[in-house]
């Protein structure tokens, strides 16, 4: 592990680990039902990667175009599910490579 020193520099690894683990997504937009009934905040750019419009505040109750409510919780609590093309995953393939360990993280 890295040598931290102080809670400045304990607060910048982790910003740095989770900026790692942002940069893993590949922006499928399969998790959030891009190939299925998306989320209402689901939306794609110009280039064909998808965003969520309220990132930042994404977790809770919300709902697909549909009308159906769901939990929109972090991606590594729904890895051992399945969903429409889920194999565009980036993080369900690193997982199965056994590349990244999910269990570290819960």
């Amino acid at each position: 592990m890295a040598n931290i020193n102080t809670e400045q520099d304990y607060s910048n690894y982790f910003i740095e680990k989770e900026k790692q683990w942002e940069g893993l997504c590949q922006r499928c937009g399969c998790c959030c039902g891009a190939y299925d009934d998306p989320c209402l905040h689901l939306k794609q750019d110009k280039g064909g990667d998808f965003f969520c419009d309220i990132y930042e505040q994404r977790f809770g109750l919300r709902k697909s175009f549909s009308g159906e409510e769901f939990q929109c919780v972090p991606i590594k609590e729904i890895l051992h599910t399945s969903w429409e093309n889920d194999y565009y995953c980036s993080y369900k393939k690193l997982s199965k490579q056994n590349w990244i360990k999910f269990n570290f993280f819960t």
